[in-house]
């Protein structure tokens, strides 16, 4: 049986202190707690539907604003997912999902091919679902894709209601990326490039 890959990140700066604890090959277990209870239940929802096994836990700056909080998580999640990953070798790379949610539909794409670049075509009516503010969601996953170095394709073509829209967006990445992580079929020392390297 293959080793499962797994990494522990933490870290500290004046206005967070995050740790995660993350397994590839999980069964979609989370403990969450990041202080922004719609924000934990996002990320609840994406591991549970890339089953991933993830433990976050966040202490920010939230009397401040919870802008620190939910990027930096977005930052250790990217930093645990770029360690678990090592060489990459042997991934599948890429992986898409369409997820829909009552009346909204989200896509997703994702490239684990270390070029960091993120494309959020998302709109939200509210400024706020709940206390999370609906402009830090696409600062969660700016601190994703950059630390995780891939491309991360995300549009919501219609929607109507924000928690839908914001739901389906979580659940259509953690399903692209369990896409993507999963190793392949192929030799599992090959990396899935034409160029030889990522």
């Amino acid at each position: 049986m293959s080793t499962k890959r797994k990494a522990e990140v933490r870290r500290t700066t004046k206005e967070t202190d995050i740790r995660a604890r993350l397994t590839l090959e999980g069964k979609g277990r989370s403990r969450i707690s990041t202080g922004i209870p719609y924000f934990d239940h996002m990320l609840e929802a994406f591991a549970k539907h890339g089953e991933f096994d993830l433990d976050l836990k966040a202490v920010g700056d939230l009397h401040v604003d919870p802008h620190h909080t939910v990027e930096d998580c977005g930052i250790v999640l990217g930093q645990a997912f770029d360690r678990a990953l090592g060489s990459r070798k042997g991934i599948s790379r890429a992986g898409f999902f369409v997820f829909p949610m009552d009346e909204a539909l989200a896509l997703a794409a994702v490239d684990l091919c270390e070029r960091p670049v993120l494309v959020f075509d998302v709109r939200f009516r509210r400024a706020a679902i709940a206390a999370l503010d609906t402009d830090l969601v696409v600062e969660f996953f700016k601190g994703f894709t950059h630390h995780l170095r891939m491309n991360l394709h995300v549009k919501v073509p219609y929607g109507w209601q924000d928690h839908h829209k914001c739901e389906a967006v979580f659940k259509a990445v953690g399903r692209a990326m369990a896409m993507a992580v999963s190793r392949s079929r192929r030799d599992r020392r090959a990396v899935a490039s034409t160029k030889g390297m990522l």
